[in-house]
């Protein structure tokens, strides 16, 4: 058995290759233009995976040593994401699999995130969760509490109202000046700082769901006022509001999670999407793990922003259930778990 994945949800690029699920290669063509506008651009996204995707393509096979008439089937994202974004990949992959005459695989690039904790290369000591296991899945825009009871049967228990954890970082790092994405910015400079220098509004949401609006709303007055007492305030406390910020992001996400994990009495619990390469929201998974008595699963860096390593995992999962994708299906831009 062997998958090509492809990934083009949002603004990464990727292809990678799994045979009889050990992975062979994930190759992946980041964009840089976006930097410059504070977010991604839809177009300008489009336009580089047009670009990218052949030559990604062909390097993941190259690297894999794998030739397309070996290929078994096709892995690809259908949604949810940027419709021209998706398109790209999804007309790519209908392309190659009409061209080589094998079955097309589609995957939610959500449930990919998930089930990248699956993914292993050869001699790797590698264990995934095992059935059932909770997943925080938190990245730029969506923050859940997914209860997983096997590959294809993922239940959203809670999730945010308003904006994501995500999200609400990259806004903060914006109005401090600090640039796109945010993520890896407050990471960094929250090492360095004082994480119970200042405190922000938490939100007293009921159940699962998370809320990350009043926080940034909160962030934004306090800035507002520090900035008008001293124009200098960010540039020279930078380090201490970071570490603030992830803190109470941190607390945010773990406070719910250890509710959710008591109530289902589940003790296996992992985290993916890109937040979880926040070094602050590591540390506190491995923390619970010597608190609680949790088994936690963290994913490679390399696992935790949008990859196709992810989409051809999940594709081994579905060709094993011969689970094929008609052709003649569109992509999609929105859908939950």
């Amino acid at each position: 058995m062997v998958i090509l994945g492809i990934e083009s949800s949002c603004d990464d690029t990727s292809a990678a290759v799994i045979r009889d699920g050990v992975l062979l290669s994930n190759v992946t063509a980041s964009q840089a233009v976006h930097e410059a506008y504070g977010g991604v651009v839809p177009e300008l996204a489009s336009r580089a995976h047009q670009q990218n995707i052949v030559p990604v393509v062909h390097e993941a096979l190259k690297r894999a040593g794998v030739g397309r008439e070996e290929l078994s089937a096709i892995a690809f994202t259908r949604g949810p994401g940027l419709m021209g974004s998706l398109l790209v990949g999804v007309s790519f992959a209908k392309g190659l699999a009409a061209s080589l005459n094998i079955p097309m695989i589609e995957v939610n690039h959500l449930q990919g995130h998930i089930l990248a904790h699956f993914v292993r290369k050869e001699g790797d000591v590698h264990e995934a969760p095992s059935f059932p296991f909770l997943c925080l899945l938190v990245s730029g825009g969506n923050s859940q509490i997914v209860l997983v009871r096997a590959y294809n049967d993922m239940e959203i228990v809670g999730k945010t109202i308003d904006d994501a954890a995500g999200e609400a970082i990259d806004k903060c790092s914006k109005v401090m000046g600090l640039g796109y994405p945010g993520g890896p910015v407050i990471d960094r400079l929250a090492r360095k700082g004082n994480p119970k220098a200042y405190e922000f509004a938490r939100p007293n949401i009921a159940g699962y769901d998370y809320s990350f609006s009043g926080l940034k709303t909160s962030f934004l007055y306090n800035l507002r006022d520090w900035i008008a007492d001293d124009p200098d305030f960010v540039e020279h406390h930078k380090e201490d509001i970071a570490a603030s910020l992830e803190h109470t992001i941190v607390d945010i996400l773990m406070r719910k999670l250890r509710k959710a994990a008591k109530d289902f009495g589940i003790r296996r619990v992992a985290v993916a999407g890109g937040v979880s390469a926040n070094t602050g929201l590591r540390e506190a998974f491995l923390d619970h793990a010597r608190r609680f008595g949790w088994k936690v699963y963290i994913p490679e860096f390399g696992y935790t922003t949008d990859n196709a390593a992810m989409i051809a995992m999940a594709g081994c999962f579905k060709y094993a259930d011969k689970d094929f994708c008609p052709m003649e299906k569109p992509a999609y831009s929105r859908v939950e778990i």
